[in-house]
């Protein structure tokens, strides 16, 4: 993905080219509709081959202070609710105040797991095809019985 437009946009996005330099250094360059309309659609419509990964870079960073301070909070709550639920079983408390502790617990740990899945975890997918479910039939392989 280093060719020369996003070289320039990259440039152009961080302020160390100017827009005017950026289109000068594009002037001479021509596309075709039907070559830009293909350029467009390469990589979104053209199917992968079996085993290939391909990775999606455009999730926000799971680095970032937001996600790192949910974790924390997290943890808290999880723990909270947790141990707020053991010390409840062993000191009698009713059934309606046990099954709310578990519930929040499950629901932050179900909480944090979304936002795993959503900011952390890295967007790849491996492409697998499926197979023929149809199965030749054998003939070296059968055997006609006689009755």
């Amino acid at each position: 993905m280093d060719d020369t437009i996003t070289i320039l946009l990259r440039g152009v996005a961080k302020g160390n080219i100017s827009i005017a330099d950026a289109r000068t250094a594009l002037e001479n360059a021509s596309l075709t509709e039907e070559q830009m309309q293909k350029a467009i659609d390469h990589g979104v419509f053209n199917p992968a081959e079996p085993g290939s990964i391909i990775s999606a870079t455009l999730a926000p960073s799971g680095a970032s202070h937001l996600a790192m301070f949910f974790f924390v909070w997290g943890l808290f709550w999880s723990c909270y609710w947790s141990f707020s639920l053991i010390y409840g079983l062993f000191n009698g408390w009713d059934q309606q105040q046990l099954s709310f502790h578990l519930a929040m617990t499950l629901t932050t740990i179900t909480l944090m797991g979304i936002i795993y899945l959503k900011y952390v975890l890295p967007d790849t997918i491996i492409v697998k095809y499926a197979r023929n479910k149809f199965v030749p039939e054998h003939t070296k392989d059968w055997k006609e019985y006689n009755w």
